[in-house]
């Protein structure tokens, strides 16, 4: 096993922190109010990371629809109780406002059969005590791959109205378990629908399957259901590609913005789901020029959407940039898409979750107005040296100040956690 990260001091935290306090300062950024600020950004965990997207179901064989999680790492969560557990772990290396984020598939039946239609909040009372322990909210999301009634790759666009009705009902059963949820953990519950519907090869009719998923979509938010939209806020999200909908993807992007902007319904923008030399930064200031909110899946596409665990890099402060420059940081739900079972998948999260809160720090470490009376003024050369100057900022100082601050590990110094977590519970696994 390697030696371990060395840890900072409080004192050397505390007086590099004071010398970049005043760098940033002569900029005219307050590094206090940017750390207090980066705190309170809420950040959703999924929690299919810490099990391969394999689910708790009965007979299940894990993910499917265009979802592969690679890699055979050992340690992985077989149960909730493992999954709660090294949860657990990972909010204790997080710094930061957290949440969670599950699945329909992780319902905890107590043994019993209970199809996808017949799901209900008690189904999740574990995870909801959970979070209420932990003191953190829950959002939530319906399960449309993994199933029998998904196997010809269409669900809420199916051909067959039994078969769309079953999914229909599984939408508005979530929708009911996402607001009780919401009732328990004192905070509104995300729930977002993400369908795999589309074709291999190029169909003959793009219009059927379009029109029988927008009234699906109708249905499954129809007020008649009583779900208090408070509670539940309901978001829809779009996809380029899959595998097995490489030429046709029925729930597009184009789709999904003029349904939620038409339905007042949240649209969610997953960062791995467009071309891939397609980012989001540039959709951010586009669509919320017109909508409400919108809600971040988080990830690192390399070549296709592979999820790969979420670093701090141009891509990902590209985001927070936009929505900080543009005053619309509390108009965006940030949660974190991505599984690698290639490595230890604690590490994975915490990287991956550490990264997003990095980049929203960062963000809000940046001079906006200067950077915005430089452009007025026609200087780009100066907007643009500003821009470079501040890549060797001591960001890092701030960083490790943000970590003190919320009780958590500095710089690398997490890493000597996992190991032994790896030590002493995963390697234990079968």
């Amino acid at each position: 096993m390697p030696a371990d990260w060395p840890e900072p001091d409080a004192l050397s935290i505390a007086q590099s922190y004071e010398l970049a306090k005043g760098a940033y300062a002569d900029l005219g950024v307050d590094t206090d109010a940017a750390i207090a600020r980066a705190l309170s950004v809420p950040v959703s965990l999924h929690c299919w990371q810490a099990d391969d997207v394999v689910g708790l179901e009965h007979g299940t064989t894990g993910a499917s629809g265009g979802i592969m999680a690679t890699g055979h790492y050992p340690g992985r969560a077989r149960t909730g109780d493992e999954m709660r557990a090294d949860l657990d772990q990972v909010l204790a290396l997080v710094p930061g406002t957290l949440r969670a984020n599950l699945h329909a598939m992780y319902a905890e039946t107590g043994g019993a059969d209970v199809d996808r239609d017949a799901l209900a909040p008690e189904h999740f009372a574990r995870w909801i005590d959970w979070a209420k322990a932990a003191g953190i909210g829950l959002d939530f999301n319906p399960t449309f791959f993994a199933h029998p009634k998904a196997a010809s790759g269409f669900t809420l666009s199916h051909a067959e109205t039994g078969v769309r009705a079953f999914w229909i009902r599984h939408a508005v059963a979530c929708r009911h378990i996402g607001e009780a949820m919401a009732k328990a953990c004192g905070s509104p519950s995300v729930v977002n629908v993400w369908i795999p519907d589309g074709a291999k090869d190029y169909p003959a009719d793009r219009w059927s399957p379009r029109r029988r998923l927008r009234e699906a979509l109708d249905e499954t938010f129809d007020p008649k259901h009583g779900v208090d939209t408070d509670l539940c806020v309901d978001a829809v999200e779009s996809k380029l590609f899959g595998i097995g909908s490489e030429a046709y993807v029925v729930g597009s992007f184009e789709f999904y913005t003029a349904y939620a902007l038409s339905r007042g319904v949240v649209q969610c923008l997953d960062m791995g789901h467009f071309h891939p030399t397609e980012t989001i930064d540039d959709k951010v200031s586009a669509l919320l020029g017109f909508h409400d909110r919108i809600l971040l899946h988080v990830s690192r596409p390399m070549r296709w959407d592979s999820d790969h665990v979420v670093l701090f890099s141009d891509e990902t402060r590209a985001v927070f940039q936009e929505l900080v420059r543009g005053g619309a940081l509390d108009r965006v739900y940030v949660a974190l898409d991505f599984f690698d079972a290639s490595i230890n998948r604690l590490a994975a999260y915490v990287i991956g979750t550490r990264a997003v809160r990095k980049a929203i720090l960062a963000a809000l470490l940046e001079p906006v107005d200067r950077l915005k009376a430089l452009e007025a003024a026609g200087d780009g050369a100066g907007r643009l040296a500003l821009m470079e100057e501040l890549k060797t900022m001591p960001f890092g100082a701030v960083w490790n100040r943000l970590c003190a601050e919320a009780d958590a590990p500095p710089a690398g110094a997490w890493m000597n956690a996992v190991r032994a977590y790896e030590r002493d519970v995963l390697a234990k696994r079968s």
